[in-house]
């Protein structure tokens, strides 16, 4: 995280904006701990933490959020617009890699759809106004749900799963994603920018994220902070939606990933589904991490050809 910060402000960012967390996991102590960080590394960087509102009261909220429009020239109706055009903008990169993902399994000429999602973050990362970058995604969204596809293939489904930073970030799971694409496999990730937006908002209601939680009950069925309980309910969907494994990918000492870890195999006895998990950190080395990652995959091939031969 300290190296996406570095990034963004050499590129002219001066605020940092960092999701909090004030239960057990660690997460919670991550602003207090970068915020002494950045500035021992001599950057001048001001930190607006975003917390729930049931931790830190409405009223805090709203100061931190207003901390960061008061600045701004534009007028209420524009700040609406950008908050519109942003949340846009998040739901439609995340459609397109969602259907990247899943198409490539099914594509009958190989690597086109990574191809088409590797050329649509280009685009839109080079666009320089809202409606333009949104027209860019929804350009590549259509044209990932027309590619020619062999619908009588069967490809091998896996879900990721696991703490929702190093799922998302490519860098730290060794473009995992990309790497399932490569092989021709179809993949999906549950934990996404837009979910999390949703699953916040939906949060103080009670109502969100009810399937997972729901399919989490019987396993975990309290919340212990961080992504615990969506790790446990989605590899108990991804069983029931026909899915043939699940990775599980975490950092090394997450509290609530570990809890994750010790439960998964319960599932995976009781519903006789392959489930991997795999912890990285800053001493994780490629080579043995895509070693296991083709293990599995050979795994989920041979288990397929067993069932399907009816050994």
């Amino acid at each position: 995280m300290i190296g996406n910060y570095i990034q963004a402000i050499e590129q002219g960012a001066d605020t940092v904006i960092i999701m909090g967390s004030c239960g057990p996991c660690r997460f919670g102590e991550y602003c207090e701990l970068q915020m002494n960080l950045m500035k021992n590394l001599g950057y001048d960087v001001d930190f607006i933490v975003i917390d729930y509102p049931k931790d830190i009261g409405i009223k805090e909220l709203y100061r931190r959020i207003k901390k960061l429009s008061s600045v701004s020239n534009k007028t209420t109706l524009e700040k609406f617009k950008a908050l519109s055009n942003a949340l846009t903008v998040i739901n439609l990169i995340d459609q397109v890699e969602e259907t990247a993902h899943m198409y490539a399994g099914y594509e009958r000429n190989r690597g086109e759809c990574k191809s088409l999602l590797t050329r649509c973050r280009s685009d839109a990362v080079n666009c320089t106004e809202p409606e333009e970058m949104i027209r860019t995604l929804k350009f590549y969204k259509d044209k990932l749900a027309h590619i020619s596809v062999d619908i009588n293939k069967n490809p091998l489904k896996i879900a990721v799963i696991g703490e929702i930073y190093t799922v998302i970030e490519p860098y730290t799971n060794f473009y995992i994603e990309d790497k399932l694409m490569d092989y021709g496999l179809s993949s999906k990730r549950g934990l996404t920018p837009s979910w999390w937006v949703k699953n916040a908002a939906l949060s103080p209601l009670k109502i969100n994220s009810m399937k997972i939680r729901k399919n989490a009950k019987k396993y975990l069925p309290v919340g212990i902070v961080g992504h615990a309980v969506e790790c446990v309910g989605e590899a108990v969907t991804a069983c029931q939606e026909g899915f043939d494994g699940a990775i599980q990918i975490f950092p090394m000492g997450c509290m609530p990933e570990i809890v994750s870890k010790s439960i998964l195999p319960t599932i995976s006895k009781d519903m006789d589904f392959p489930i991997m998990s795999l912890v990285v950190d800053d001493m994780t080395g490629e080579a043995g991490y895509i070693t296991r990652v083709e293990a599995f995959i050979d795994l989920l091939e041979r288990r397929r050809s067993n069932v399907l031969s009816g050994c």
